[in-house]
């Protein structure tokens, strides 16, 4: 389970509850009791197939100590004081070569906020700064990013510059997930928002320039003027 644990300051390496459940870390008590019972239901040793001991004990130890308010509050402390910060997309995705970059603005913005409506239902959306932060670049250059995305009905802007995915949004991601490599990445790949700089120091470009222009209908099939062009050609 390389990849889950934090270093403190003693380098004495502790888990990390969340990354290995998958949640966030302003996670509500149910859904840390929801996500325990359901993976539990697959690690445990008894279960053919996807029995796993050592991530059963794992599952029962991040259970055992979020589940309780204080275990949790002392973890909280020590795991905001030693995650490491996200490295900005723009280490790994061209978002500025001329059209091809801002079809990656629109799939990583897309993405971000996609991930964080997961993760947080109730709380989904994210912040300008944040999204400034995450993507590794000023936020000059999303003005006409999110114009596009918003007439296009894939987000919302409120008054205070969050921005949210909408329902139309989630169905452009879900639907062309497998198309775009760079969306397929940002979702499924440790390359993604929250990598650190050990993971992308041997990571490769998640996209290359030319490879996808990002304005599928929710259906999937392009728009003449915004098209998905097909990797096999290019090999």
């Amino acid at each position: 389970m390389a990849g889950l644990y934090l270093r403190e300051e003693t380098n004495k390496a502790i888990p990390d509850y969340y990354e290995f459940l998958q949640i966030s870390p302003n996670a509500e008590p149910a859904t840390i009791s929801r996500v325990y019972r359901f993976l539990a239901s697959r690690f445990h040793p008894d279960i053919p197939g996807t029995g796993d001991a050592e991530k059963f004990v794992m599952l029962k130890q991040a259970y055992d100590v979020l589940s309780d308010p204080e275990r949790r509050a002392e973890y909280d402390a020590t795991y905001k004081k030693q995650a490491p910060e996200p490295v900005p997309l723009s280490n790994t995705v061209d978002f500025m070569n001329s059209s091809d970059g801002e079809s990656n603005r629109r799939v990583a913005v897309l993405a971000l906020l996609y991930i964080q409506r997961r993760i947080k239902p109730f709380t989904p959306e994210v912040p300008l700064a944040a999204v400034e932060r995450r993507m590794g670049f000023p936020r000059d250059y999303l003005d006409f990013t999110m114009w596009y995305l918003k007439r296009k009905d894939y987000i919302t802007i409120a008054d205070n510059s969050d921005f949210t995915i909408t329902a139309q949004g989630v169905d452009v991601v879900e639907s062309n997930r497998e198309k775009i490599p760079l969306l397929n990445r940002l979702l499924s790949d440790r390359t993604g928002p929250s990598s650190t700089p050990e993971e992308v120091a041997g990571s490769k470009h998640l996209i290359m320039p030319g490879k996808a222009v990002l304005g599928l209908p929710a259906n999937g099939v392009s728009e003449p003027e915004l098209i998905y062009r097909n990797q096999v050609d290019e090999v």
